[in-house]
């Protein structure tokens, strides 16, 4: 029974309590009717639409509602953090630094860890790992309140300054929609996962109002099925999520860039350079956000304290690192970059080229740290945008270099800015496509489609000569949990040992005879026999080709079978992982092992029945 209907009824009882005998007896029958009818009426909605709507054309229907629901989550987001962090730092003074930097961080994340642990109670893990985990591990089935704990908690985090991207969170809730629609609607697998996808990219569409590249990132990251039956939802998903966004939310919110300088074939050396670069920002952005979460599991205890100071002294120090960032990339790409400066001790130095350069390396090596020690204090929120914003500034960093430097023709920095957005949020996520055509999208024309390929791809092989996995998947992939990037992995996930066992097999006392065999034999469509004792022990078994050549010979019918047992080299226990038992077939050479639970015989497993279940598995949750 289900918490709602405990608490509905636990409410009940104590209404009576307060009632005479007569109420008592109404409420029930209130209760009870309908209770009733209300499930009476969602079956009948199931069947009528498993009868008359076809799986396929329901969830076209459901997508739409889930890119409207993802839509609204992204503007209520969206707009908390953007108002409280004008509430928050609007009266600060530009010429000077401020204190309060050092003490919103932590009171963020604080409101954060109180609301999850008190109100939400919910874990605190959230994103694209966690996504891509229960997609593998648990059927798509997320938890409901998946979708408030990442909402709520995020919005406290970044609009008090905690240096964390909002579009994971979102992600993450809009997932967990699509999930608990799958859930609520008895969908199977494949349909439960495809409308987690459908979650995914009307999140991503509705935080950029990026269509394209959010069904991109559901193919690439979340690694979704590409065929006709998968495509169609995921594309009325995000287009429903962008326009909700772009219809509800005010201009100055949205996360839009424009391109005021076509792409000059002259600047290709130093794309091409840029890509190098961003490769290396990228494997720097990993490795760093890996050395500190490994440093606060197994160094630091006071994680709030040590995670929150930390955080409060780096923003009081480079306040770009306040929030999200996307502000800093929206002041180069507006000419404004000399405001990066505002409230820092270097404001006076605004106009000393580098000094401003060096000030925006500092910025580059601290944004993936401030991050970092956001998530590990207890604050919730995502990596998309700080590697977003890094790359950024990377591009920027390096046209400003070479134009200050003076023996180039000028390079754009606006251009510069962009394609490195897309390199480092390319190299890190290794999801290129995704980055190429998210910021070709923000900014509203494919103009700098060229450098956005190149740069992207180079930035894209480098990071991957050193790391095989994405920020997202490498924990995944050493806990052997990355099952959504291996669809025959996948599939073995989901099969189990009680699904495949075959328990008809004739067995056997260890006590019989070959003549006792000979019989059993004559009765048998199999040619395996399990050896049982009298408590079930398994003793072992006796293969047919073993007694082949004695059965046909009666003076031997009094032998005992104890000289045909043979003992198996492995066995397969209860609960034992579909792939780990592939493992053993592999190395045996066998056709068949037995199942033994607790040292008592349960069955057998053969290959054969594991390929015919794995091919009805690879059909369900295959996108057809």
């Amino acid at each position: 029974m289900n918490s709602s209907r405990l608490t509905t009824r636990f409410l009940l009882v104590k209404l009576i309590a307060r009632c005479g005998n007569s109420a008592a007896v109404s409420l029930s029958k209130f209760y009870y009717f309908h209770s009733v009818n209300l499930q009476k009426y969602i079956g009948l909605f199931f069947v009528w639409r498993v009868k008359n709507v076809p799986d396929s054309y329901f969830v076209i229907l459901l997508s739409v509602l889930i890119g409207l629901g993802t839509g609204l989550a992204s503007f209520v987001l969206k707009s908390f953090v953007y108002y409280i962090k004008g509430v928050l730092t609007g009266f600060f003074t530009i010429s000077s630094q401020n204190l309060w930097y050092v003490l919103y961080p932590g009171i963020g994340i604080a409101i954060t860890i109180l609301l999850v642990k008190y109100v939400i109670r919910d874990y605190t893990e959230h994103g694209v790992p966690r996504i891509l985990h229960v997609i593998a591990r648990f059927d798509g089935k997320m938890k409901n309140n998946k979708f408030f704990s990442a909402i709520l908690g995020s919005s406290f985090t970044a609009s008090f300054g905690g240096s964390i991207g909002l579009e994971s969170p979102i992600i993450s809730a809009g997932a967990s929609i699509g999930s608990g629609v799958g859930q609520l609607l008895r969908m199977n697998y494949k349909n439960t996962t495809l409308l987690i996808g459908c979650g995914a990219a009307g999140a991503v569409a509705s935080i950029f109002t990026t269509p394209v590249a959010a069904v991109i990132f559901s193919l690439e990251v979340l690694m979704l099925d590409l065929t006709t039956a998968s495509i169609i939802p995921l594309l009325i998903a995000s287009a429903t999520g962008a326009i909700t966004t772009k219809l509800l939310l005010a201009e100055d919110i949205l996360i839009h860039f424009s391109v005021t300088e076509p792409f000059e074939i002259f600047d290709l050396p130093y794309y091409l350079l840029l890509g190098v670069v961003c490769g290396l920002v990228s494997l720097y952005f990993n490795r760093m956000h890996e050395a500190i979460r490994q440093l606060f599991i197994k160094r630091i205890k006071h994680r709030f304290i040590v995670g929150g100071l930390a955080l409060g002294i780096l923003i009081f120090l480079l306040p770009p690192l306040y929030g999200e960032g996307y502000e800093s990339i929206r002041l180069i790409m507006t000419g404004q970059s000399d405001q990066l400066l505002n409230n820092t001790a270097l404001y006076e130095y605004r106009d000393v080229w580098w000094i401003f350069i060096l000030f925006l390396i500092l910025i580059i090596l601290t944004k993936i740290i401030a991050t970092t020690l956001t998530t590990e204090a207890g604050g919730i929120g995502g990596i998309f945008a700080p590697a977003a914003v890094t790359g950024g500034l990377t591009g920027f960093a390096i046209a400003r270099l070479f134009n200050n430097i003076g023996f180039v023709n000028p390079l754009h920095e606006g251009n510069f800015t962009l394609v490195g957005m897309a390199a480092v949020l390319g190299g890190v996520l290794q999801a290129p496509l995704t980055a190429i055509f998210l910021i070709a999208e923000m900014t509203n024309g494919y103009a700098l489609i060229v450098p956005l390929m190149i740069t992207t791809a180079i930035s894209f092989t480098t990071i991957k000569i050193f790391s095989p996995h994405s920020i997202f998947t490498k924990q995944l992939a050493e806990s052997g949990d990355l099952l959504t990037h291996n669809k025959d992995k996948t599939v073995l996930t989901l099969l189990n040992v009680k699904r495949v066992i075959d328990t008809d097999l004739l067995t056997i006392s260890p006590d019989s005879t070959l003549g006792d065999l000979t019989k059993l034999i004559s009765r048998s469509k199999r040619n395996i026999f399990p050896v049982m004792a009298d408590d079930e022990t398994y003793v072992g078994l006796v293969d047919l080709d073993d007694v082949r050549v004695d059965m046909f010979k009666p003076d031997k019918y009094s032998h005992p079978i104890t000289t045909y047992i043979m003992q198996a080299k492995e066995q397969v226990s209860l609960n034992e992982p579909m792939d780990s038992v592939m493992e053993k077939f592999r190395r045996t050479g066998y056709y068949n092992l037995p199942v033994i639970d607790n040292g008592k015989y349960v069955g057998f497993v053969s290959r054969a029945n594991i390929f015919n279940a794995y091919r009805k598995v690879l059909k369900e949750v295959s996108m057809e």
